[in-house]
């Protein structure tokens, strides 16, 4: 009879260790799976950025080829139309600059030592 409570207690220890054994591995896949949704999150958000530039970027096209046509062979309203093209083209490229973090600077490996 004392073997059968041996036996109990063993198995019982066995389910203990066992599910603090799960129960580590569930924490485990927990912070897996929050790492893999804040990716995720943050994936969604650029796609919706760059979905966003390409809608303004086709808006923009379309809007140019429109003032081209309008402005026909007018010298005056092709003239005005490039000054515009120029303020916008160099606002665009102050924005851009701005918004840009600076890249370090690119160092060169030195030369190889000369072969003995």
């Amino acid at each position: 009879m004392d073997w059968v409570v041996a036996l109990l207690v063993v198995l019982i220890l066995l389910n203990i260790a066992i599910l603090f054994l799960l129960n580590s591995i569930i924490k485990g896949e927990r912070k897996q799976m929050s790492t893999t949704n804040t990716a995720l999150a943050a994936l969604q958000e650029q796609v919706a950025q760059n979905t966003s530039i390409e809608e303004s970027a086709v808006t923009l096209i379309e809007g140019l080829a429109a003032q081209i046509a309008a402005a026909g062979t007018d010298p005056a309203a092709l003239a005005a139309l490039t000054a515009s093209l120029q303020t916008s083209a160099a606002d665009l490229a102050k924005a851009i600059a701005a918004n840009t973090p600076a890249q370090p600077p690119v160092t060169q490996a030195p030369p190889p030592a000369p072969a003995a």
